[in-house]
């Protein structure tokens, strides 16, 4: 193997990966539970891949529901290098059309209902988000999209709210004020635990609405967007096996943006005030600057 080990993230549509040699399914247990549903392991080549369902295998999870904690902690405990992200999202600007995908490289933050850090009493750590994306997997992801005839827009500002409702009419036109280019309910706190977990982490956020900003186009509704989403996936299936055969014959190094030692200069509880059981429970994710 080549170092390479992607953890694909599924989301809205895609609840399966075909194509993986030694395909195998992994169970794992985290200290936050049990993640949205069994990650699938497998291999393209010399690339090890680990996929994981979002929302679980036929959607059975809404955006508030989905166990984001153990979800990244799982990919962590696989072993994965890398996490992609494949996302459904709403646009904001009229020139990310339904069907086009944006490699997001911003967030903003509106969720309110999700635990959204590993850390917290007991052992407290600030990470920057300053750069929320790996800007070499994004990079690679974006010409995977492309090779296979996607649409990409580099770039760009992804809204993340609460849901599961969409919009309001007033909500939309404030997020667009703001500068922002599409709108999902998934990416956080997925992006900041990704961080935590010392993890690269990328998104293609494949458009399938205009919301409900733009007047003269029908509100969003599921309907429009499960049409969509059908022609999003087939890409996206397309894309991964393409990235990830990519990457044959290529040795991984680490991230030049520093992402896999980040809490070296994160943790600020002092050792001495550092609580054994919660030091314990974040092992699984931050045992290497922990020394447990």
């Amino acid at each position: 193997m080549n170092g390479w080990k992607l953890g694909i993230i599924g989301g809205s549509g895609l609840y399966a990966l075909d194509g993986l040699e030694d395909r195998r399914e992994l169970e794992i247990e985290t200290p936050w539970g049990a993640p949205s549903d069994k990650l699938v392991s497998g291999r393209i080549g010399d690339v090890e891949l680990v996929f994981l369902p979002r929302h679980g295998r036929g959607h059975v999870l809404s955006p508030t529901d989905v166990p984001y904690r153990a979800n990244i902690a799982a990919l962590k405990i696989a072993g994965v290098t890398d996490v992609l992200s494949i996302s459904a999202c709403g646009s904001l600007q009229e020139v990310y059309a339904p069907g086009h995908i944006v490699a997001v490289d911003q967030f903003i933050d509106r969720t309110v209902a999700r635990a959204s850090s590993f850390f917290g009493a007991g052992l407290v750590a600030h990470v920057s988000m300053a750069d929320p994306i790996c800007a070499r997997l994004s990079g690679l992801a974006a010409e995977a999209m492309e090779a296979v005839g996607g649409r990409v827009h580099r770039g760009g500002t992804y809204l993340a709210m609460e849901g599961p409702q969409f919009s309001s009419r007033a909500e939309s036109h404030l997020y667009r004020q703001w500068g922002c280019d599409v709108i999902g309910m998934t990416n956080m706190p997925e992006a900041k635990l990704a961080r935590e977990a010392e993890l690269p982490y990328a998104t293609l956020a494949m458009v399938t609405d205009y919301d409900c900003w733009r007047e003269d186009t029908e509100a969003v509704n599921v309907t429009n967007v499960l049409e969509i989403m059908a022609h999003n996936t087939a890409l996206a299936r397309k894309a991964i096996l393409g990235l990830a055969s990519g990457l044959n014959g290529t040795i991984r190094t680490p991230s030049p943006q520093g992402i896999e030692t980040c809490l070296d200069s994160a943790l600020i509880t002092t050792q001495s005030a550092r609580d054994p059981l919660a030091m314990e429970t974040l092992r699984v994710i931050a045992g290497r600057v922990l020394g447990v």
